[in-house]
């Protein structure tokens, strides 16, 4: 079994999956409506946004589309996606990345679990979570 996270935007899909790409690496592939099967269920002025999105990395697998024109948007809550990071310099370089134009919840620091744990929201309103354990190790 796998579990991955698809992530909902209005009209700003495409746009951070190329971001999340540059960021994270990996296959990107984006499908707009425009081509697609679904095109005619849309109207020529929304064809461009995405039906489909996805970033694999390695079998990870972050997805995502766009809303459809005319339904409610809320924006992302109630959740966070989280980032294992390789090292410390690993974390550092996402928490930068991601966090710019966008605000900090949590600068990245050291807590009692994580040599750097930080908590953020990008400029496209996704919430994250970057986490680097090193040595640390949670009490029993």
């Amino acid at each position: 079994m796998n579990i991955h996270a698809y992530l909902i935007f209005d009209g700003q899909c495409a746009d951070a999956f190329r971001f999340y790409a540059e960021v994270l690496g990996g296959e990107l592939l984006i499908m707009p409506f425009e081509g697609s099967p679904a095109c005619g269920d849309v109207a020529a002025e929304h064809r461009d946004r995405t039906m489909h999105a996805s970033l694999n990395r390695d079998g990870q697998l972050l997805m995502g589309s766009d809303t459809m024109p005319g339904d409610p948007y809320d924006g992302i809550k109630g959740c966070h996606i989280s980032i294992q990071a390789d090292d410390m310099a690993h974390a550092d370089r996402l928490y930068r990345a991601l966090s710019a134009q966008g605000s900090v919840q949590m600068e990245l620091q050291k807590t009692f679990w994580a040599e750097g744990f930080a908590m953020l929201t990008d400029r496209f309103g996704v919430p994250w979570m970057i986490n680097f354990s090193g040595d640390c190790q949670v009490p029993a």
